[in-house]
């Protein structure tokens, strides 16, 4: 059976949950041991306010009988979420695409902690275009251009462009200079997940990781790089320029996992990471038009530098 046709609200679409064979009682007895992040008493609120429905997209009661090889839908909140204090802007819009500026902090989509603070919500409830799918994802400390699809229809041939790797991408970045990379270059790697939360490492093998990198400027021993991601493997540039031994500006991964911040604890605003999905081109697969996008930003290596407290490379280790 296809999802019912129900609405966003607030924003947010409506989550699934399969469920499967089992002996509980009703569908909260099942919601309430599965979904412990949601308490019972929440559940049992959200189903008095007709937030948890069926597959037909009746309401679920407190005392409706579990049901194994069905569906619901429920649509979810959080208690509380860090305001990210800077605003998305949509750059284009026609009837397929939407390409929006994010800025840093910000998730492309709801994941964790992450539901109202994040691109895809905020747009739309901005736009109140409730079909919004992003074609790809950067990294929620990093800023720039991401782009979504509109009609459903259209929606694979677009992000298709990603999976084909059709798709021109230039980002902008801030780091140490070192003496011993010669500039400009096309650094290639293989890159696999290491045994670090979250991070990528370089391993044997053949090459799955390509980056241009070209320096546009320097202050002291900082500058100001273009790259190129040829290849799309997950944390690449942050990876490729620290295994160069110029790790990015206010990285929190690379080269050294800092702890993260209990969820209580709001992140340091003023020390972005310095990276910036600056552009994007691609041939339209539906219009068959040259389709280009700037984000009409730019790093500021010298009011990165300031707003760090003068940040020296020598104490980001890794550096060659």
């Amino acid at each position: 059976m296809s999802k019912p046709a129900l609405p966003t609200i607030n924003g947010v679409s409506a989550s699934c949950v399969a469920l499967p064979d089992g002996n509980w009682p009703t569908m909260l007895d099942y919601l309430a041991q599965r979904i412990p992040a949601v308490s019972r008493e929440d559940w049992a609120d959200r189903m008095g306010k007709g937030e948890v429905v069926d597959a037909h997209g009746h309401p679920i009661s407190v005392d409706t009988p579990y049901r194994a090889h069905t569906k619901l839908y429920y649509w979810r909140s959080l208690p509380f979420e860090h305001q990210v204090p800077f605003e998305e802007e949509v750059v284009f819009q026609d009837d397929y695409l939407v390409v929006a500026y994010k800025p840093h902090f910000l998730p492309v989509t709801p994941k964790g902690r992450y539901l109202q603070e994040t691109l895809l919500v905020r747009l739309k409830r901005k736009l109140g275009i409730d079909t919004l799918v992003p074609m790809h994802r950067i990294d929620r400390e990093t800023a720039g251009l991401v782009a979504f699809t509109i009609q459903p229809h259209t929606r694979n041939a677009y992000q298709a462009l990603f999976r084909d790797k059709v798709v021109n991408k230039t980002y902008e970045a801030i780091a140490p200079l070192s003496k011993a990379v010669a500039l400009p270059m096309v650094y290639r790697s293989r890159l696999a997940e290491s045994e670090r939360f979250m991070a990528m490492h370089e391993v044997a093998g053949t090459p799955n990781a390509e980056t241009r990198i070209e320096l546009i400027e320097s202050a002291g021993d900082w500058g100001r790089f273009k790259l190129q991601p040829i290849t799309g493997q997950k944390h690449q540039l942050r990876a490729h320029m620290s295994a160069l031994g110029m790790p990015l500006l206010n990285d929190q991964i690379y080269p050294e996992l800092l702890p993260a911040l209990p969820p209580e604890v709001a992140p340091d605003f003023s020390r972005p990471l310095q990276l910036l999905a600056q552009s994007l081109s691609f041939m339209d697969p539906i219009t068959a038009q040259q389709r280009d996008f700037h984000c009409g930003r730019s790093l500021d290596l010298t009011s990165a530098l300031r707003q760090s407290d003068q940040s020296s490379p020598t104490d980001q280790p890794g550096e060659a």
